[in-house]
């Protein structure tokens, strides 16, 4: 879709590139997601990715535009209901203008969706115009992803949507808000960084995850990458989900099995 960020973390399994450089399905839609799906304006490249990259660990999925211009297209629906986001977390400082300005337009034009402003100003006058301009929440950066996911949960609740994030792919069922998972009904543990793991790959079924960014979806962005350790943890994972839930293709990354 027209103004959606993309780090190239993905591959396509049928086909490793096509004409956009984008991923794509590998068929029919068989996956089943409750989640909820956001969207994240913000103009700062680290900043976007390592926050799309928090919120899927908490089953929170996002369309990442960096402009006040590609935020306006994709909320322009004459049908609230009709949109696919139910939050938008709001930078106030965008390229092409003024957060603010965008979210008092959302008010006037009588658009309901749940806005969490999302900004390094933490001025007090700042805070107060944009709750006055209709925002449900005002999180000054840096926010922990916990409190963050937590605080879209609670401005959805309140705005009468719903926070269940269970993600079911083929025999696997990913609650992200327990940070559970079940094979065929069965509860298995898992370490923390084991679920990242596989909240990632649910997140992106039907594709080929690359080695890069399942190894940046579990170590922090100061770090290293360390593709030995990921390795023991799909290991692992195997161990403990079954050895054909996990596919390898070999020089590219890993797939869930569907």
């Amino acid at each position: 879709m027209t103004g959606v960020a993309w780090d190239g973390g993905t591959v396509p399994a049928a086909s490793l590139g096509n004409a956009q450089g984008r991923p794509t399905r590998l068929g029919a839609d068989p996956i089943r997601i409750r989640t909820m799906h956001l969207l994240l304006v913000e103009d700062d490249l680290e900043l976007g990715a390592e926050l799309q990259r928090a919120l899927a660990g908490h089953g929170l999925t996002s369309e990442w535009v960096r402009s006040v211009a590609h935020a306006q297209a994709l909320t322009s629906s004459a049908d609230e209901d009709a949109l696919p986001f139910a939050c938008v977390l709001l930078d106030l400082g965008l390229p092409d203008g003024e957060g603010l300005q965008l979210l008092q337009r959302w008010r006037r034009a009588g658009l309901k969706l749940p806005v969490i402003v999302l900004t390094a100003r933490d001025a007090l006058d700042a805070r107060v115009s944009s709750l006055d301009a209709g925002a449900d929440d005002y999180v000054i950066k840096p926010a922990a992803p916990e409190e963050l996911a937590s605080r879209i949960r609670a401005v959805t609740r309140r705005s009468g949507g719903h926070a269940s994030a269970v993600w079911t792919v083929g025999a696997l069922q990913i609650d992200s808000l327990r940070r559970e998972v079940r094979v065929d009904g069965a509860l298995t543990a898992l370490s923390p960084k084991e679920f990242q793991i596989v909240a990632e790959l649910a997140r992106h079924a039907g594709e080929v995850v690359s080695k890069h960014r399942l190894a940046r979806a579990v170590m922090p962005l100061n770090e290293p990458m360390e593709f030995g350790a990921l390795e023991w943890h799909i290991h692992n994972l195997r161990r403990k989900l079954g050895e054909g839930c996990i596919r390898t293709v070999r020089g590219v990354g890993y797939s869930v099995v569907e």
